[in-house]
């Protein structure tokens, strides 16, 4: 029989357990989902274990909150740079400053990216919300460049495609790290490829 978990109310109840939270992601990102054990998070976190049960049915289930503040890090920048944008779009000056803010969160949160990306094939729940955050990234960004008189033909596949595009980028750069790759070279590939999607 699982345990009952409290919503907490108070201000110092809501700070045990962010607490928990940023253990968790800590942990998670040193040593890798299946390397971490709620002992070690509520000892990180400077509480109890049973407090982490009090708020936390298990791991997985502080896993899943720590999945939420990693997509807020992670993605809230690139909505904030697109909250900012006027009409006329310069795409010469936005594509480049989207790849290189992309790029510069996968290496400040690279081992939680790796952590969570390789549960996304075996866990259910972290696969439907990395989808769920693609949908949702998709279709503001195509609100937005409509609500900028963007063309509205294939406008989601461009989006779709570029944001592959530049996520594939930016995993080549950060992670894979090929030696016989330029990588400067290849950002001025993807520059081009996608302002000549756009501007057609």
């Amino acid at each position: 029989m699982k345990n009952i978990v409290r919503e907490p109310r108070q201000e110092r109840s809501i700070e045990k357990k962010n607490r928990i939270i940023d253990a968790g992601y800590e942990l998670f990102s040193e040593v890798g989902y299946y390397g971490t054990n709620t002992a070690e998070i509520a000892k990180r976190a400077g509480v109890s274990t049973g407090i982490v049960y009090g708020y936390f049915q298990d791991k997985r289930d502080i896993l899943i909150s720590v999945l939420e503040i990693y997509i807020g890090k992670v993605f809230d920048p690139i909505l904030k740079l697109f909250d900012k944008l006027s009409a006329p779009l310069d795409y010469a000056k936005l594509i480049p400053n989207i790849i290189d803010l992309i790029i510069k969160t996968h290496k400040k949160h690279a081992k939680m990216h790796e952590v969570l990306h390789s549960l996304s094939s075996t866990d259910e729940v972290v696969n439907s919300e990395f989808l769920a955050l693609e949908d949702s990234i998709t279709n503001k960004i195509n609100d937005k460049l409509i609500l900028l008189g963007e063309k509205k033909e294939n406008l989601m596949e461009k989006i779709h495609f570029a944001m592959n595009i530049i996520q594939s980028f930016a995993h080549e750069y950060v992670f894979d790290k090929h030696e016989y790759i330029d990588y400067f070279v290849m950002r001025e590939m993807v520059i081009s490829s996608l302002i000549n999607l756009f501007k057609n």
